[in-house]
């Protein structure tokens, strides 16, 4: 019998951000509110027939709700969802940060994605963590001030694909955020809970502590907060274009901040002025009956999950189970093959070949997965020696890739299915702000170092290049239509949620919304990482007898999701966070 970890929507958001059903039920429009909240009280997946959207806040999901209501497509509700995400969970993302974007278009029937990730300035050079004896900075050194601020791209993303696909007006995308910007919006308790949890980093920039610390204290839940620099912002966004954004006073607040910081960046205002999305073709696997279509190089999320599914796929895990721990040996060993190829050879492929055939090939895959036919863990994962045309060895990577980001979902009533994961990299990035907006410090998920054992290593530093990434915002077709639309924040381990959200609503048959909620099992680089306040913290001795160590911490996920069945849509939001789902 399948044992169901997951706990309701409501129960979740009060044991985790002390959001209580009452608070929930307040930030949406009551004709939304009954049928999402009463499901989520139930543990039950919110059900629509028409469209839906799920996204990490309420406001925010409210937002594409009413779009779609008004008869927008699911490219309208994304520019407005993202839009006050930025300003109801800025530490998450916003238009200081970049995104990715996989998105299905009905009319055309295939799968694309859209690359707004952040680029590092023309002048940033491949030692430029490194410190006068050519040691890697620590981290926070690094990431605080604006030596780690990328040429944002989100801006641009949104107006690329509205351009492309959406509907409705792009000023009328804007109302929402400009109202609650100006009017003031009640602070969530996980955005309080972050202020306060990072408050000293808050206090190294005096715009951004006048924001979040008003009077030197850390804003309240349930604090009113308006932002008119933002408000002011959208509005100019709303009239020019992303090139209001690119040009002109907002990009020389931008710059101004990155160059007036304690430790200064490169960011140039000819960086934003050439700032460019790139469409690239969606990255897919086969599994079983099912296409797993996500993002590429420079993410490593779509080859990442792609191999961990692929490796597995030989293993009958629908009838081992979630609670067999033989289950997650398998999982988890074919994740730590997939991470050990993710850190040598993934990177932006527009700066240096990526061997993206060999690393799916059929038989490469088969051998590796070959390596999880035993009882036992792996003694060492190592990187794996896939085809390709090219002579360059490359160094393992170590860089670092902290949990943040914000993820949503949606489907539309003409059957286009969007997963877009967007980010501004740490919890308020380099805690910098400009005109309304937290910059990202994006510089910081590239490789510090610049060689390993005398190897140049892949994902290091170079002028206008894309820091590898792990967002995985993924859309799962059976016969060409969307079965799944799925994706999470969480850095590194991003890969391991969506990858494991996949196997329990394909194999193990669980409903989205428990298959979000079930507790987390993860590995990346060796220990398997247990959901500590969970049964999964109960397998430690069991794996542990298998031959891992194990690791039980918290592991705050942020999955929101939709699946598409028989008889509608079905959304599942991450009882970790403060995400609903709204639909019609």
């Amino acid at each position: 019998m399948v044992r169901t970890f997951g706990i309701s929507l409501l129960a979740g958001l009060a044991l985790t951000s002390g959001l209580s059903a009452q608070q929930a039920s307040d930030t949406v429009a009551p004709e939304a509110a009954t049928p999402s909240l009463t499901a989520a009280a139930a543990g039950e997946p919110v059900r629509a027939k028409e469209w839906m959207v799920s996204a990490a806040n309420p406001l925010a999901a409210q937002a594409g709700a009413d779009i779609l209501a008004a008869g927008g497509n699911a490219i309208d509700a994304m520019v407005a969802v993202q839009l006050v995400l930025g300003l109801v969970e800025p530490q998450s993302s916003g238009l200081g940060g970049g995104a990715f974007l996989v998105y299905q278009d009905v009319q055309s029937g295939g799968v694309t994605t859209l690359d707004g990730r952040e680029t590092a300035p023309a002048a940033a050079l491949p030692q430029l963590f490194l410190d006068a004896d050519g040691q890697p900075l620590k981290f926070f050194d690094a990431v605080v001030g604006g030596l780690s601020v990328g040429v944002p791209g989100t801006p641009r993303l949104l107006e690329d694909a509205h351009r492309r696909w959406g509907k409705l007006a792009w000023r009328r995308l804007f109302e929402s955020a400009e109202r609650l910007a100006r009017e003031g919006f009640p602070v969530s308790p996980r955005l309080a809970g972050a202020i306060a949890e990072d408050a000293e980093r808050l206090r190294s920039s005096p715009a951004i502590a006048a924001y979040f610390l008003p009077g030197g204290v850390p804003l309240a839940p349930g604090a009113t907060l308006r932002n008119e620099a933002y408000a002011d912002t959208l509005r100019a966004l709303a009239e020019g274009g992303a090139d209001a954004f690119y040009h002109g006073p907002i990009a020389e607040a931008v710059v101004a901040a990155v160059k007036g910081a304690q430790r200064p960046g490169t960011l140039a205002a000819s960086d934003l002025a050439n700032y460019r999305t790139v469409e690239r073709p969606a990255l897919c696997v086969t599994y079983r009956a099912y296409d797993v279509c996500g993002m590429g190089p420079p993410s490593s999320g779509a080859v990442a999950v792609g191999q961990i599914l692929k490796l597995i796929e030989p293993f009958d895990i629908a009838a081992l189970g979630p609670d067999d721990p033989q289950s997650w040996r398998i999982i988890g060993d074919a994740s730590r093959l997939a991470f050990a190829d993710r850190e040598r050879y993934l990177a932006d492929s527009d700066f240096l070949p990526v061997p993206l055939k060999g690393l799916l090939a059929d038989d490469y895959l088969a051998a590796r997965s070959d390596l999880l036919r035993n009882d036992r863990a792996l003694p060492d994962a190592e990187p794996g020696e896939p085809e390709w045309d090219h002579a360059q060895l490359w160094g393992d990577d170590e860089a670092i890739e902290l949990p943040s980001t914000s993820h949503f979902s949606i489907v539309d009533d003409e059957g286009n299915a969007l997963s877009m994961t967007t980010t501004i990299e740490n919890g308020f990035g380099s805690r910098l702000m400009a005109a309304g907006f937290v910059l990202n410090n994006e510089l910081t998920d590239f490789s510090f170092r610049t060689h390993a054992d005398g190897l140049p290593i892949a994902n290091r530093v170079e002028p206008g290049k894309r820091p590898r990434s792990s967002m995985s915002p993924t859309i799962v077709l059976e016969d060409g239509r969307p079965r799944l639309v799925i994706g999470s924040p969480g850095g590194s381990q991003i890969i391991g949620y969506v990858a494991k959200t996949i196997v329990a609503h394909l194999d193990w048959g669980l409903d989205i919304q428990q298959a979000v909620a079930l507790p987390h099992v993860l590995n990346r680089f060796g220990p398997m990482e247990l959901e500590a306040g969970t049964p999964a913290a109960d397998m430690a001795k069991d794996l542990e007898a298998l031959g891992f160590e194990t690791e039980t911490r918290e592991l705050n996920s942020g999955l929101n999701g939709i699946a598409i069945t028989a008889d509608g849509l079905a959304g599942g939001n991450d009882p970790r966070r403060e995400g609903v789902s709204i639909g019609r």
